[in-house]
């Protein structure tokens, strides 16, 4: 029965691509789903072989063991040359989505207030 290895959900192009190419590599057997179209099902890399799933684990785990690394170290190199995008840089590059973020949070405090407020009266 197949096994779900990778939930494509929020994954970059990049990594999916570097899962096929090293389950390639070590002759996993694996195939795709799609994403739906109402974005109920993300799509996922499956595994064809029950007992593929513990090796594939173990492949996926020093993966994103790296990955984590290199990220970071990329990272720390930003920070270091003060490249790395500040707070503000991300509210300057997209204003609409903080604003609208800002607009729930003060939509959910309201909410969680009022009845307190309603209550003293």
């Amino acid at each position: 029965m197949a096994k779900l290895l990778l939930n494509l959900r929020g994954v970059p192009d990049d990594e999916a691509d570097d899962v096929r190419a090293m389950l390639r590599e070590h002759r996993i057997e694996f195939y795709e789903t799609e994403a739906n179209r109402w974005g109920l099902t993300a799509g996922g890399i499956w595994l064809r072989h029950d007992e593929d799933k513990s090796h594939a684990k173990d492949l996926m785990a020093d993966y994103q063991a790296r990955r984590f690394a290199e990220a970071r170290a990329e990272h720390e190199r930003q920070k270091r040359e003060g490249t790395a995008p500040s707070t503000w840089d991300l509210l300057r590059r997209d204003p609409a989505k903080y604003l609208l973020y800002l607009a729930l949070v003060g939509v959910i405090v309201y909410f969680s207030v009022m009845p307190f407020i309603n209550l003293a009266r």
